[in-house]
């Protein structure tokens, strides 16, 4: 099993260890501590995603987007 908690700093306490301590009782495990990254921020950092992303958005507001459930997508895009 594969738990992940984002959380600041400033937010640990014992209530974070023990919930760990309960979910995984009588198992060995495995703590890796990072800082965590900005998903958006580092999706805009390469300048030609940037702009892929930002002309996306933009046929978004002119009405040019596709609307489908996620089954359809799903269909269209990953069950090939």
């Amino acid at each position: 099993m594969v738990t992940s908690y984002r959380l600041n700093a400033n937010e640990l306490s014992m209530d974070v260890l023990n919930a760990i301590r309960l979910l995984f009782k009588d198992k060995e495990i495995e703590i890796n501590v990072s800082e965590a990254f900005d998903e958006t921020e580092y999706l805009l950092a390469s300048t030609a995603n940037k702009e892929q992303i930002m002309a996306s958005i933009r046929e978004l507001e002119e009405g040019k987007g596709v609307e489908m459930t996620i089954e359809e997508l799903q269909r269209k895009f990953i069950a090939k």
